[in-house]
């Protein structure tokens, strides 16, 4: 059995004070509608389990039935930190569940390939992420004022979601995480504290993240592309290349 982990319980404070980027809405739907919309259409999922803020369980059990979403689902509520919310998302999901693929909410854009493609990977390998290779020079700089030195770019990798997992191995990590008192942003990291093998399957379409203003209109003229015309495909299997944490 296959469940996804949407994670909804973030404040999202680059997009602005009182601005909850989650119910924007782009191409007609809140950005978390298309998420979601995204999984129960994905026919290699099963299940789906979404992560929110107490006292929004209403506002996301209205955003089903308006949407009309038929697969399974239940709602879990979020913790203090993200890897918190993921945790209690892997609590929630269904006794039977042997992969596990956890989603941004304000990620809309993710095709159907692309979460099938790290469902495969992660029965592989154990795990495994979208993700794309960095393009761009990157300077690092520890005052946002002055290059201190430049990054080999051939080495880099932006990582995305989904991030998938067989199940044992997820919760294997984050408990290593919650044993040492650390803080992840990126479930994959906690990968790299047990010595897992993550996948990077390479995110051939677009698939950005809802952060700040400036991304609306992108992600909005992507997400209208996607409902009209033929829709676009990914090959089955992207290629894709692996590291080792250490």
């Amino acid at each position: 059995m296959t469940s996804a982990i949407i994670v909804a319980a973030g404040k999202g404070t680059r997009m602005g004070p009182n601005v909850d980027k989650l119910f924007l809405e782009l191409n007609g739907r809140p950005v978390a509608a298309h998420t979601w919309g995204r999984f129960d259409a994905a026919a290699c999922v099963d299940e789906i389990v979404v992560v929110v803020r107490d006292g929004m369980q209403g506002a996301f059990e209205e955003l089903a039935a308006r949407y009309g979403f038929r697969k399974p689902f239940r709602l879990a509520r979020g913790g203090k930190e993200r890897q918190d919310s993921v945790w209690n998302g892997l609590e929630a999901v269904s006794p039977g569940t042997e992969i596990v693929a956890i989603q941004d909410a304000a990620r809309p854009c993710s095709p159907e390939a692309l979460i099938l493609a790290t469902i495969e990977a992660a029965r592989e390998t154990g795990a495994a992420v979208a993700a794309q290779a960095v393009t761009d020079t990157i300077k690092e700089s520890s005052t946002g004022q002055l290059v201190e030195r430049t990054l080999d770019r051939a080495r880099l990798w932006a990582v995305q979601t989904p991030q998938t997992f067989q199940v044992e191995i997820i919760r294997r990590a984050l408990a290593e995480v919650r044993r040492q008192g650390r803080s992840v942003t990126d479930d994959t990291a906690a990968c790299e504290l047990i010595g897992q093998p993550v996948r990077l399957v390479v995110s051939a379409l677009p698939n950005p993240k809802v952060t700040r203003p400036e991304d609306l209109p992108a992600i909005e003229l992507l997400l209208k592309l996607a409902g009209s015309g033929p829709p676009v495909s990914l090959p089955q299997r992207p290629g894709s290349v692996s590291f080792r944490g250490h």
